[in-house]
């Protein structure tokens, strides 16, 4: 079941908005973490570096493929998750509690409306 408190891209990556906080978190939904299968590393961004909207975030390699990680917003990298380097593992565990992967401070919040709720998500895998 896909959480209905986030917003989420095209490319299988999920926000969760906190209305009175410029920062958002992000990471990749459950269907990615599924698809990709057993994460076994990912390459996170760099605090203070700048992300464009869909641009490419990081990257994340499992047992099946190497895939890159876009950016659902534009804005600033403040945090990664620094559990990931040593515990990949936890996006497929848990890919919206533990699996976070950043958090950005968004450019522009008018952004957000170019990402889908849960029910157009939910909608967009169906028809995949």
């Amino acid at each position: 079941m896909t959480p209905e408190n986030l917003l989420y891209s095209k490319e299988h990556e999920w926000v969760k908005v906190t209305e009175s906080d410029p920062i958002v978190t992000i990471g990749i939904t459950e269907y990615a973490a599924e698809n990709l299968g057993d994460i076994v590393f990912i390459e996170l961004p760099e605090p203070g570096s700048n992300v464009d909207q869909f641009g490419k975030l990081g990257e994340v390699e499992s047992v099946k493929a190497v895939s890159d990680i876009y950016s659902p917003i534009s804005g600033t990298v403040v945090e990664t998750n620094s559990q990931l380097t040593d515990n990949p593992e936890h996006i497929n565990d848990s890919p919206y509690d533990n699996g976070w992967i950043v958090k950005i401070q968004i450019a522009s919040s008018s952004e957000l409306d170019n990402l889908m709720n849960s029910k157009e998500y939910d909608t967009m895998l169906t028809e995949e």
